[in-house]
């Protein structure tokens, strides 16, 4: 099963309030969510889909695309929410889990199915982000075969734990999944990649020369 966690988006992406205003930034968040959504729904192949989620956005959305939502009242943050969404997947039986987050909106299905056609019978699929500091996205068989820790620093703790099991690890380097968007660099590096995703056609519409200039991020 694919599991995307989706946090409170009216309060999402802190780190880029030196560039936009919360409304904005929830915006680019459903923008961003929305571009995550629709390839996993275009991807022909795919396992199913469930998003992890207590935001309304986000359930509504699951909805409209026929995707499960499994209720994330508690709203612990990722880690939590991927613990919790783990556990019900082992309940029901479920081999595998493909941890996706929302906030990578230059993901294309080629790329996963590149994570599944490296799957190990049984082990992991690690992909990190573009700094090698974050992991975004995490194939694990089976489901509960490491805990997951998500955070800024969070690849190599993986990579680790998945070696740990004694069970094949495998690292792919997928440039559309390595492109997530924390802070003003990383929206500066959205603007400027190649594509017409909804996230990059928003961030367009904006003029943050100067606020790019102003954070030293240009």
């Amino acid at each position: 099963m694919i599991l995307v966690p989706v946090k409170n988006l009216s309060s999402a992406k802190q780190r880029l309030a030196a560039v936009l205003d919360q409304p904005s930034r929830t915006a680019l968040a459903q923008a961003m969510l929305h571009d995550v959504v629709s390839t996993l729904l275009n991807w022909q192949n795919r396992p199913a889909v469930a998003l992890v989620t207590s935001d309304p956005y986000a359930a509504e959305l699951a909805r409209r695309y026929e995707f499960e939502i499994i209720p994330d009242v508690e709203n612990p943050g990722e880690t939590g929410a991927i613990e919790m969404a783990t556990r019900i997947c082992e309940q029901r039986g479920i081999a595998s889990t493909l941890v996706i987050p929302a906030d990578i909106p230059l993901i294309q299905s080629w790329e996963l199915e590149e994570i599944l056609k490296h799957a190990p019978d049984e082990g992991s699929v690690l992909v990190p982000a573009a700094d090698g500091r974050g992991t975004n996205a995490a194939f694990r068989r089976p489901a509960n075969l490491f805990p997951l820790r998500f955070g800024n620093d969070s690849f190599k703790p993986h990579h680790s734990s998945g070696q740990a099991t004694g069970n094949p690890c495998i690292v792919l380097h997928l440039p559309g999944i390595a492109v997530d968007v924390d802070n003003p660099a990383d929206l500066q590096d959205l603007i400027s990649l190649p594509g017409k995703t909804r996230a990059q056609r928003l961030a367009r519409e904006w003029d943050l020369t100067d606020r790019f200039q102003a954070t030293g991020s240009q």
